[in-house]
């Protein structure tokens, strides 16, 4: 069996931050920066909490079959709740996304590449 890669994003707003919640996102912002997102195993967050206070997670999953992609996505928005309530974080609007990457259609490149392969 071949091995499939989810991404996994996972959005919502914080609701209801104290100053001092707020000053630590904002003291953290750098290492969440959008321009540095990635999707990892362990999840990737990334806000802009001066401009608005909505926040994403990025998850990167692997599994066998089509339908490990909704346990996968399960997990990862265990894992964001997870990380918002050690901060104490409140939030509201949490809403996940999930993309098969070998479901995902092929760019030109590698159109391109694979009919190569094929020759």
């Amino acid at each position: 069996m071949t091995t499939r890669t989810f991404r996994i994003t996972v959005r919502g707003v914080f609701d209801g931050l104290t100053p001092g919640q707020r000053a630590e996102l904002l003291a953290r912002a750098a290492e969440h920066d959008v321009l540095r997102a990635a999707f990892t195993p362990e999840g990737h967050l990334s806000y802009d909490i001066a401009a608005r206070p909505a926040f994403t997670f990025r998850f990167q999953a692997e599994g066998e079959a089509e339908e490990d992609i909704l346990e996968a996505a399960d997990r990862a928005e265990a894992a964001a709740k997870a990380w918002l309530a050690r901060g104490g974080y409140g939030y509201k609007n949490l809403r996940s996304q999930a993309e098969d990457l070998s479901q995902a259609p092929l760019g030109k490149r590698r159109r391109r590449a694979a009919a190569q392969q094929r020759t």
